[in-house]
């Protein structure tokens, strides 16, 4: 569905991708790993339209992505939950998520997804009229999810959707992605939290510096004995499966 091809992305002499290659089959949860500064965002915003590569391509299903302004790859199909959730504080929860289908024009359609959303998160339902800065931080990574899924993407961009959140809030979290993932939403994770993401992903990728330095199974790089030392320490564990 996804296919990034030896892609280039620079911030003046800064190097942040540096002939990246990596690929999001149609259905998979595929997981993007690496240390702050490891160019995992970058690859993001190159994705989203948000920053322009020097060299490379992006295909989404086959047809290329880049040089499209943002909004344009909304329409492709292609939704992203920031880092930090980037909510809009100042509104409610309900106006947060109506906001998320802005390029939709099917209104029936999206009055349903809007009521599935509420049943995907009872606790956003429950708090449809409150302003959305008064929330719990969980509560805001749910609204964040709630507010991208109402653009009906084929493909999900997550980035470190566990930031900040205490320990069980992860679990649930990465639960929920896990259950949207069946629901048949492709998604790349993108994440510093290396064991929660592995135990959900099929398949993920190593970044360092800009490049792909491993990649493998989630089976495979949670036993990998290079990033157990980098990266699985403190790791907390996703959900059962």
């Amino acid at each position: 569905m996804l296919e990034i091809l030896d892609l280039k992305v620079s911030y003046g002499a800064v190097k942040a991708l540096d002939g990246v290659s990596l690929s999001v089959p149609k259905g998979a949860i595929v997981a993007l790993l690496g240390a702050n500064g490891s160019g995992k965002t970058t690859a993001i915003r190159a994705i989203t339209g948000l920053a322009a590569p020097q060299a490379g391509r992006i295909l989404f299903d086959g047809r290329p992505l880049t040089g499209l302004p943002p909004h344009e790859v909304v329409r492709r199909g292609v939704a992203v939950v920031p880092e930090g959730r980037r909510i809009f504080i100042n509104l409610s929860v309900h106006e947060n998520l109506l906001l998320g289908g802005y390029v939709r024009r099917d209104k029936e359609s999206q009055a349903r997804d809007l009521n599935e959303i509420y049943d995907t998160f009872p606790r956003l339902a429950e708090r449809r009229g409150q302003m959305a800065g008064t929330l719990s931080g969980g509560e805001q990574q749910m609204l964040a999810l709630g507010r991208a899924l109402m653009s009906r993407p084929r493909l999900l961009l997550l980035d470190e959707p566990s930031l900040g959140l205490a320990p069980l809030l992860v679990r649930e979290v990465f639960k929920i992605v896990s259950r949207l993932n069946r629901r048949g939403v492709t998604i790349l994770l993108v994440e510093q939290n290396a064991a929660a993401a592995l135990r959900i992903a099929g398949y993920g990728y190593v970044l360092e510096t800009g490049r792909v330095v491993l990649a493998g199974s989630g089976a495979e790089l949670l036993e990998h004995p290079q990033l157990k030392d980098a990266y699985l320490g403190d790791g907390i564990g996703g959900p059962d499966q």
